[in-house]
């Protein structure tokens, strides 16, 4: 992938200078350099997937179980990992959110069933 060319700009430089120095990219330019970007992706990724099935042996069916059961676990344990947790006060910072946010609803729904309660009352009495 070509990398654009930067131009930078001083103070007291004109505007002239930087617009010649610059070639303008078309749209056309840009699309045909991204289809072909697109085409060399997926060749690539049709490479990439045969190779993977290449590699690929089917364990005998007796153990199959346990080798995918192991690679799940193995997987797992790579996706925990790469996982970003929270920090004590930011949990806690949650959790305290969440027992606001429920005590809140508590009373609301409290609030709505004690009015239709009232309401209902007033109507068949």
């Amino acid at each position: 992938m070509a990398k654009p060319k930067i131009t930078r700009i001083k103070a007291g430089e004109s505007s002239k200078k930087v617009e010649e120095e610059s070639t303008p990219i078309t749209r056309k330019k840009v699309i045909l350099k991204d289809k072909k970007q697109v085409k060399n992706a997926k060749k690539e990724a049709k490479e990439v997937k045969k190779t993977e099935k290449k590699k690929e042996k089917k364990p005998f069916i007796l153990i199959r179980p346990f080798v995918y059961l192991g690679r799940y676990l193995k997987e797992s344990w790579k996706e925990l990992r790469q996982v970003r947790w929270p920090s004590r006060k930011a949990t806690w910072k949650m959790v305290l959110a969440v027992l606001i946010y429920t005590a809140a609803f508590v009373v609301f729904i409290t609030l709505l069933d004690v009015f239709f309660s009232w309401l209902f009352n007033l109507i068949i009495k």
